[in-house]
């Protein structure tokens, strides 16, 4: 077996400061939609999703896949949101085989009011610091690793 290949020191840096980074930042954006709006950062999601889609609607399915959620979780979360009438399922006109989520009218209230104080934090704690070299940077390395990830549906796996 092939010796592994070690993170050099400023690597080791640079990946313990991108998680720990990524976990605080992720941690602040849900605290500023819940606070503000009553939203998860999953909601938000969800409803950013559904209302760049033309007409507000997504195949289920597709919306899974684009989340990276497995069918279990986007089941469960798209079951909460419906009964506080952010969104709603239909079916599948085309094949009946799958679902369509639907933002409401209220989703849709409920994103463009959240949606202004959200792009607003996330200036502040990510671009207002950065120059414009460091954020076309950052978009380039971003679009390195996301070309390396596999471009496959989310593991199928129970979570124990």
């Amino acid at each position: 077996m092939a010796e592994p290949r070690w993170l050099d020191e400023q690597e080791r840096h640079s990946w313990l400061s991108f998680l720990v980074m990524h976990a605080k930042l992720t941690a602040e954006l849900h605290r500023q939609l819940r606070a503000d709006h009553g939203l998860s950062l999953a909601d938000f999601d969800v409803l950013a999703q559904l209302t760049e889609a033309p007409e507000g609607t997504v195949r289920a399915l597709e919306l899974g896949r684009s989340l990276q959620w497995e069918k279990s979780r986007l089941s469960h979360h798209l079951k909460r949101m419906e009964q506080r009438g952010l969104i709603r399922r239909e079916d599948c006109l085309e094949d009946s085989r799958g679902a369509m989520v639907v933002a409401t009218d209220l989703g849709r209230q409920t994103i463009e009011q959240a949606a202004p104080g959200h792009v607003e934090t996330v200036r502040d704690l990510v671009f207002d610091q950065l120059t414009k070299r460091e954020v076309e940077t950052l978009g380039r390395i971003a679009d390195k690793v996301l070309a390396r990830l596999p471009q496959t549906k989310p593991s199928r796996r129970r979570s124990s």
